[in-house]
């Protein structure tokens, strides 16, 4: 029977099951998530080989012109080295960690999860999937308040593969693409935030300025794409308070 038992655990009947608790299910960019991972032992002892978490979320990438949603790691993590686990056993796991402050915020389609997988060797690898919702940080609120306190409609939010003019070697980052309404829309079409570099102290967004085309010059630079201009700011949290008026003036500055 045991050899039996091993048999199906190894196809995954009877194997050993993972769930994952979390303190909570909505969390700041920058803050300590904390759980548990609890694992409940199958019909047959296992050997745990170790126990990973990822968190994830989906972006978008292009291949020769084709374009699809792939997983994206956030982070991830390896919480337990070997053990066994033994038939009918239950054990709790402990972890914690801060979340990246640029982690994807939940808002358009974007979501985030935090995956949980167990290593079983010569057996299906149990796995757990907890999504969660993320809000901003401070300084990335403090940013997207200021746009659309000027006026700009938020239109879409996707998390995507950077342009090589971002100067950013990061897998994916999150675009904020805002249209223009009021003044703004006599000179601009749209504008895109993306957030490159976020620490405690520090944050660089970058403000792609989509100027609206104005007689034939502006209708030949439409066309060139020479009417977009990519703007990096550094703000830090000293400047939250006046941070509408860094995002005016430096709109104003690029919008002509």
């Amino acid at each position: 029977m045991s050899l039996f038992n091993k048999v199906l655990a190894s196809i995954g009947i009877g194997n050993a099951q993972v769930d994952t608790q979390l303190e909570k299910s909505t969390f700041t960019a920058g803050e300590i998530l904390r759980g548990n991972v609890i694992i409940q032992g199958g019909n047959v002892a296992q050997e745990i080989g170790q126990i990973n978490l990822a968190l994830k979320t989906k972006y978008l990438s292009e291949v020769n012109d084709s374009k699809f949603h792939q997983d994206g790691i956030i982070c991830s993590f390896v919480i337990s080295e070997s053990f066994t686990i033994e038939a009918g056993e239950r054990k709790e796991i402990p972890f914690d960690f801060r979340l990246p402050f640029l982690t994807p915020i939940t808002a358009g389609q974007s979501q985030v999860w935090l995956h949980t997988g167990l290593d079983i060797s010569l057996a299906v690898d149990p796995t757990d999937e907890d999504y969660i919702r993320v809000n901003p940080s401070p300084l990335v609120s403090s940013v997207l308040n200021a746009v659309e306190g000027l006026g700009f409609r938020l239109h879409t939010v996707e998390n995507e593969k950077p342009s090589h003019k971002l100067g950013t070697n990061a897998a994916f980052i999150q675009e904020f693409e805002y249209r223009a309404t009021g003044e703004f829309r006599r000179y601009l079409d749209e504008l895109e935030i993306t957030f490159i570099r976020h620490s405690e102290s520090e944050l660089t967004f970058v403000m792609q300025v989509d100027r609206r085309a104005r007689g034939l010059g502006g209708l030949f630079a439409e066309a060139l794409e020479m009417d977009e201009t990519y703007v990096r700011v550094r703000v830090t949290p000293n400047d939250i308070p006046n941070m509408r008026q860094i995002v005016d003036s430096t709109i104003r500055r690029y919008m002509k």
